[in-house]
């Protein structure tokens, strides 16, 4: 077992061999301008700035052998599966399916639906597109980790209050033990991403805990795991 002791609110322990990363929804069409999320209203470069944290995760985790599960929010290109009730409300200047600088918006397969280059899954990896917000609803999500073996999450990605909540909160109810990487992850609006950090963790890791990307890193270190070994 490993330990991230400055993980909040408590220590986090955790079998690597039974976890795995959970990338959400490193996407151009949140993250880049011409996307959905700037269609919104939203500034993305907060969402552009921890690009290279996540990326560094992933080569932590890639390094420790751990599986990397990624997720694309995007429909079919016929809309069948996006509800009439999601793809109307509000007022922005592009919505879901539209023509826009990187194709239709949050179409599979379109250039703003795809991962950002600098995090693209690796060979082997698992990408599973999603058409809701959390990755359980209508993906495969729930037999990967099975047969995987998974007992334990470690999240990142876009954005903290909304889909990558959402999922946590999902697996926390199917009995998974979840991590945030707070410098990992963001949202468009800072309250937002402070708000939801709270509340994952209030009342004893209610929905789960949150540790740094470099509590993460020191946690799965070789020389960590060959200590615990010594020291039984």
């Amino acid at each position: 077992m490993r330990e991230i002791a400055g993980a909040q609110p408590f220590p986090f322990r955790f079998d690597p061999a039974t976890t795995a990363l959970i990338v959400i929804d490193m996407q151009r069409d949140f993250i880049e301008e011409g996307g959905f999320g700037a269609a919104l209203g939203n500034d993305v470069r907060p969402l552009r700035a921890i690009v290279p944290t996540v990326a560094r995760l992933l080569a932590v985790a890639r390094g420790a052998g751990l599986p990397v599960i990624h997720t694309r929010e995007c429909h079919r290109p016929d809309l069948s599966d996006c509800p009439p009730a999601k793809r109307e409300r509000g007022t922005p200047a592009l919505r879901i399916g539209d023509p826009g600088p990187m194709g239709l918006v949050l179409i599979a397969g379109e250039p703003g639906a795809e991962i950002v280059p600098q995090l693209a899954p690796a060979a082997g990896e698992i990408v599973l597109d999603k058409p809701g917000k959390g990755a359980f609803h209508a993906t495969d999500l729930s037999g990967h980790l099975a047969r995987l073996g998974t007992r334990s999450l470690i999240f990142a990605g876009v954005t903290t209050e909304v889909c990558v909540q959402t999922t946590m909160r999902e697996a926390n109810d199917r009995g998974f033990a979840c991590l945030l990487a707070e410098d990992a992850t963001e949202s468009y609006f800072p309250a937002f991403k402070e708000a939801t950090l709270e509340m994952i963790r209030a009342q004893g890791a209610i929905v789960g805990w949150t540790a740094t990307v470099d509590r993460i890193a020191a946690a799965l270190a070789p020389a960590e795991a060959d200590a615990e070994a010594e020291h039984g």
